[in-house]
């Protein structure tokens, strides 16, 4: 019989601390650290350590859950420089755009480590729920081979690509058109009701009809009909998702006239109304924020 594979986790923010649960609760072993504080992050199942090392040092496969690009690339390099070390790949579930996906994958490869470019949709929600999807790029038998790992923290893992970075560019363009039915979505309620009709039957006709959409059919009657505005995903993170898919359109030359008018609301809304839940673009657009970014 196979020895088993061994785990580490390395962030345990909004994202990565329920995934690396998740990992924990199915009986999985899994070795954690967050340059945050550790202790107070890990699941009582985990194993926390105090240093990136010591994760490394146990772990046969590491899952990166950071916040950005520049962060994922110096973890990268911390990690290559690390001398014992047991890890032979890399899962980056972080969403940092194609460019950062490449570079990283450059610096595992010339370390002989195994680079897996995974973003995951879903929100912290999904995340807590184990519902989330992973979109995978890089060889599809090393990522197939993690199948067990995967349905433990995710629902639908998805291998997309052999390339690095292509991960990136699924997670990119869905999360561009999330963000975009929620702008699209707020515009037509708010002439609805300008008009006397209220929410509830907007969105009863619209979601049996052509107009349906995500936002329709959750973000609205469940977060901004009701005044949660607590889907569980910052504004910051899909002002910054957005901005990744504006900008890699441009370079791949492919047209974002829409994307570059929905990046500017979401950098707006973050400016004006920073550390909310990206569901309070819904105010903002009502209160003319809109109207500011020309």
């Amino acid at each position: 019989m196979a020895e088993q594979r061994t785990y580490g986790f390395i962030g345990l923010g909004q994202m990565g601390g329920p995934m690396a649960d998740n990992i924990a609760k199915a009986g999985l072993p899994v070795h954690v650290f967050d340059a945050a504080g550790t202790k107070e992050r890990a699941h009582e199942k985990a194993i926390a350590h105090d240093s990136l090392a010591g994760v490394l040092a146990n772990a046969d496969t590491v899952f990166l859950s950071l916040p950005d690009g520049p962060i994922c690339t110096t973890v990268a390099k911390e990690i290559v420089q690390v001398n014992d070390r047991k890890t032979s790949v890399v899962i980056d579930l972080s969403t940092i755009g194609l460019a950062a996906a490449q570079d990283i994958d450059k610096i595992f490869t010339d370390a002989e480590i195994t680079y897996i470019d995974a973003p995951v949709s879903g929100g912290r929600k999904g995340a807590i729920a184990g519902t989330i999807a992973i979109m995978g790029s890089g060889p599809k038998d090393v990522f197939d081979s993690h199948m067990d790992v995967f349905k433990a923290f995710a629902k639908n893992p998805f291998h997309v690509g052999e390339k690095p970075g292509q991960g990136q560019v699924v997670k990119m363009l869905n999360n561009f058109l999330s963000a975009t039915a929620t702008t699209a979505t707020t515009e037509a309620v708010l002439f609805g009701l300008s008009q006397g009709v209220e929410m509830k039957a907007i969105l009863d006709v619209v979601n049996v009809s052509t107009g349906m959409n995500t936002a329709s059919l959750d973000k609205f009657p469940n977060q901004i009909m009701t005044e949660n505005f607590n889907a569980g995903f910052f504004t910051k993170l899909l002002a910054k998702d957005v901005r990744l898919f504006r900008e890699n359109s441009d370079k791949a030359g492919t047209p974002n006239a829409i994307a570059t008018l929905v990046s500017k609301i979401f950098d707006g809304c973050e400016k004006d109304m920073p550390g909310s839940d990206f569901t309070v673009v819904y105010k903002y657009i009502r209160d003319g924020g809109e109207k500011k970014i020309g």
